[in-house]
């Protein structure tokens, strides 16, 4: 999917950022995402991969809707929820999409009613989106992207278990995994909620 054939207030974004084609990963995810398919994308740090996630949520979801999330995004930390967001922000000034960031370090049920109010993008680290979910706090049946960013963070950790509880809670949907490396663990979520999906790698 080359940039012209993204939704106008991101054309004007890109344009605005100086950005006249994609990268080389771009050109070859961009549309298969677009197509709804699910993959593992492995490629290293600057390649454009977050910025493919993006590109691809805001593309894929246009507008706000309702108040359930449309698209969940996995993140290692505070920090990186906080970053993700304002990359968001930066994107998405010209549509009127809602972006939630949920992490450890804030009042739980402050974040379970601020999510109730509305949202289309979570941006979560895994321990506090179970937890919230637990308190029935969030609903995922709206979901149709569920994405990890750079997934490397959950490897050795309890997060991995964490995110793959959340396709156990939802139905169909799009799933795609940003790593810089494959790791062995992410083939038994080949044989279950990401089967059929692609493998990209740079």
């Amino acid at each position: 999917m080359l940039f012209k054939k993204l939704i106008e207030p991101l054309k004007e974004t890109l344009a605005h950022k100086g950005f006249q084609e994609p990268l080389p990963l771009q050109k070859k995810i961009l549309s298969k995402i677009k197509g709804g398919a699910s993959m593992f994308v492995i490629a290293p740090k600057g390649s454009g991969k977050t910025t493919s996630i993006i590109l691809s949520v805001i593309q894929k979801l246009k507008e706000a809707v309702a108040d359930a999330p449309r698209a969940l995004i996995f993140v290692e930390n505070k920090q990186a929820a906080l970053d993700l967001e304002t990359e968001f922000y930066a994107y998405r000034q010209q549509t009127d999409l809602r972006v939630y960031c949920a992490y450890d370090e804030k009042n739980i049920d402050d974040q379970r009613d601020e999510i109730y109010m509305g949202t289309d993008i979570v941006i979560a680290t895994p321990k506090r989106l179970n937890k919230i979910f637990f308190l029935n706090g969030i609903n995922l049946n709206e979901l149709q992207m569920c994405i990890v960013d750079d997934a490397q963070f959950l490897l050795g950790k309890s997060s991995f278990s964490d995110v793959v509880r959340t396709p156990e809670s939802i139905g169909k949907c799009q799933y795609l995994i940003f790593s810089e490396k494959f790791d062995k663990r992410f083939e038994s979520w080949q044989d279950t909620f990401m089967a059929n999906s692609l493998y990209i790698k740079q």
